[in-house]
């Protein structure tokens, strides 16, 4: 019933279809996201002849395949027309079946017979502008108005990567290592090439204090990054150009905002009274890993991990 299929065996046509008509749709799925966030490092699982898929996502370490969601890439999981919780567990053994696991990301429609962990993630669904602000937290309505001198001294604009670049190398958090923020900005470069991201900056006294990192599509605008400069955060910067995007977007898509686990991030996004939408996540520590690899050694099964 699944077929485990590489990528240059995938009828991306039939994917895109798939996709486009499903229950759970996300942005993140589709073979363009994918493609830049993975380097083309992913597979897919077919559900009879594309009534349902999965990407799955990969890293190569030592020369075989562990499954590991990309930077960036909030959610994937099982796609079809209809959500079915019974068709997803068939999905969710074959993978544990036959793949080792690091960390693997569903969406927040996908559910399950088994019990999995969950994340958080936060969304203001299509509204208008008027009915969608009005919902704001009153601390959030109140850092949305500026003082005076501050309006006078301060401009919003969209800038170029190049012009964006500097700003986020020198803001970005979490990224404990180089790689990763090389990572960050190659991934950011490439969507931003392709048209699909957008840099919008809060600039106080000629100078840029807050960054929003945008990538959007047909129905959703995601929030990809925030930087900002913490010698200016009681400006209230970040809220000002996250309330634009959602004036500029919302009457006609989803505004993702990629998180809230995290207690502050979870408190700055809720200021905007988006929804909870919850996703499982199956994720193996380091020792976990190492067993499953002897456990599919000795069954033999570690070819199909090359």
């Amino acid at each position: 019933m699944i077929r485990r299929l590489q990528y240059n065996e995938i009828d991306f046509k039939k994917y895109t279809e798939c996709l486009e008509k499903s229950e759970q749709r996300k942005y993140s799925a589709s073979r363009t996201f994918l493609d830049v966030t993975s380097n083309k490092h992913w597979e897919l699982l077919v559900y009879n002849d594309y009534e349902a898929v999965m990407p799955v996502p990969y890293v190569k370490k030592y020369g075989f395949k562990i499954v590991h969601s990309p930077m960036l890439c909030q959610q994937l999981g099982i796609f079809s027309e209809k959500e079915d919780a019974g068709i997803n567990e068939i999905f969710l053994e074959f993978l544990q079946k036959n793949y080792l696991i690091r960390i693997y990301k569903f969406n927040d429609v996908n559910q399950f017979q088994s019990s999995l962990p969950q994340r958080k993630n936060f969304l203001i669904s299509p509204d208008s502008y008027e009915k969608v602000s009005a919902k704001y937290s009153p601390k959030r309505k109140r850092k949305l108005r500026l003082d005076e001198e501050v309006i006078k001294s301060s401009d919003i604009k969209n800038i170029t990567f190049s012009e964006a670049k500097g700003f986020i190398e020198a803001n970005i958090l979490g990224a404990d290592k180089d790689e990763d923020i090389k990572g960050f900005i190659n991934i950011f470069e490439k969507f931003y090439e392709l048209k699909a991201l957008e840099f919008l900056a809060f600039y106080y006294q000629n100078t840029i204090i807050n960054l929003i990192v945008t990538y959007n599509d047909s129905r959703t605008v995601a929030l990809l990054g925030t930087f900002n400069d913490k010698e200016y955060v009681k400006i209230s910067g970040a809220s000002v150009l996250i309330d634009r995007i959602i004036q500029e977007n919302i009457e006609t898509k989803i505004f993702d905002f990629e998180g809230g686990e995290l207690p502050n991030i979870e408190e700055f996004f809720r200021g905007f009274r988006p929804e909870l939408k919850p996703y499982a996540v199956l994720e193996n520590p380091m020792k976990i890993l190492a067993q499953n690899f002897v456990r599919f050694f000795i069954k033999g099964k570690i070819y199909s991990l090359r």
